[in-house]
């Protein structure tokens, strides 16, 4: 028997803890081109990074956007420096024109982004606000407890 692998459903969304919402979002992915490709890591318990692989991109010709929820990177090749065309007698380094959008969770923010060496790495960090986080309330006794009907009792007596 086969089993069903969801690792293709986990490449491209950062953040996410709702399968439903993640799956929701795998049924519209474009199932076309691979390029480039990218590896995205978990750094610690709140960071995270992409890593791009754009060989032969130069930084210029990279463009990185958050628009809502999702990171688009755009890879434009521009023109031949020179103005003449290089003949290739074997061109194995795509470089071709592409654009990748990874979707964000709310609370999933883009930090930075670093070329090096053919590598783009684009550094994420889980932001909780203050008011999504978990905190302790105070269990009171008596008029303690409810402020408001307290405060209403002393008025009316």
């Amino acid at each position: 028997m086969r089993g069903f692998d969801i690792s293709p459903l986990l490449r491209s969304s950062i953040g996410f803890e709702n399968l439903n919402r993640l799956v929701d979002y795998a049924s519209r992915i474009d199932t076309g081109d691979a390029f480039p490709p990218y590896n995205i890591e978990k750094l610690s318990d709140g960071a995270y990074r992409i890593q791009m692989a754009v060989a032969g991109f130069a930084r210029g010709e990279l463009d990185i956007t958050v628009q809502e929820n999702t990171l688009i990177v755009v890879g434009q090749a521009a023109p031949e420096v020179d103005g003449k065309e290089r003949q290739y007698l074997h061109r194995g380094i795509a470089k071709r024109a592409f654009e990748r959008r990874f979707q964000l969770a709310d609370t999933i923010k883009v930090t930075g982004a670093s070329f090096e060496n053919g590598l783009l790495n684009i550094e994420l960090v889980r932001e909780i606000p203050e008011h999504k986080k978990p905190r302790k309330v105070d269990i009171g006794t008596g008029l303690d407890a409810l402020p408001a009907a307290g405060e209403a009792r002393l008025a009316a007596e």
